[in-house]
């Protein structure tokens, strides 16, 4: 059975760059749009993309709305189909502009990987999140156990979270620097820290209580007093 094929390996390659160098897209959206061509090129059976016709569009929709999540085991949402078609939209309009792709592809062919308006709305739909209350976040941290460094620091971590409401890869890429306890805020220097869309801004502590605040200054003057 055919795992790649070349010719499709090396226009991908290609679009890969234009999103990096040219749409400024991220590494992670670009995994995205790497996943959803493998997806779609698994349908296909690796077919070389000089052969599309709007019939594949139309089949690979069928068939993506019936696939099952890994981790749910349950069909995928509506969101999950719309991002993925789109990437896979955006990929052949693109290369129906693209020397020796012109004459066999149509812009328009790439509009049947479109799902229906009814799904859009589905897919788009804007639900309110659910979270943790505040005293159920301060029951954990009280259940933690904080003999060793290492529990400290957990404890540290998830007390930092609450204080700052900042993302895991921001948190995760944050220096000792960044936290200024004088001012109780954080600077996310986008030249440093993962923040989204490589946003500069800074995140004043929420009034999480002094109890939690506490947790956090003790680790900063832990680390900077005995660590460095």
């Amino acid at each position: 059975m055919t795992t790649h094929n070349a010719s499709n390996e090396r226009i991908k390659r290609c679009y890969f760059a234009y999103l990096k160098k040219a749409k400024r897209h991220s590494e992670p959206t670009v995994d995205a749009v790497a996943k959803a061509l493998a997806r779609f090129e698994a349908h296909t059976r690796h077919r070389d993309f000089k052969a599309f016709h709007f019939e594949q569009a139309i089949a690979f929709k069928r068939h993506l709305a019936e696939q099952k999540g890994q981790r749910s085991g349950e069909k995928l949402s509506k969101a999950t189909l719309d991002a993925t078609l789109a990437h896979v939209k955006r990929f052949f309009h693109w290369l129906a502009g693209q020397p020796g792709y012109k004459p066999r592809l149509q812009y328009s062919d790439a509009d049947y990987f479109n799902l229906s308006e009814k799904d859009v709305r589905v897919a788009t739909a804007k639900r309110e999140q659910t979270g943790p209350t505040l005293e159920q976040v301060k029951h954990v941290i009280a259940m933690m156990p904080a003999d060793s460094a290492i529990e400290r620091r957990d404890r540290a971590l998830v007390a930092f979270t609450i204080l700052t409401g900042a993302r895991d890869s921001a948190i995760a890429s944050m220096k000792l620097k960044h936290v200024n306890l004088s001012a109780d805020c954080v600077e996310q220097d986008a030249r440093e820290v993962q923040t989204k869309f490589s946003k500069t801004f800074t995140t004043f502590f929420f009034p999480a209580g002094d109890d939690i605040r506490r947790i956090v200054a003790e680790w900063v003057t832990f680390l900077q007093e005995e660590m460095l």
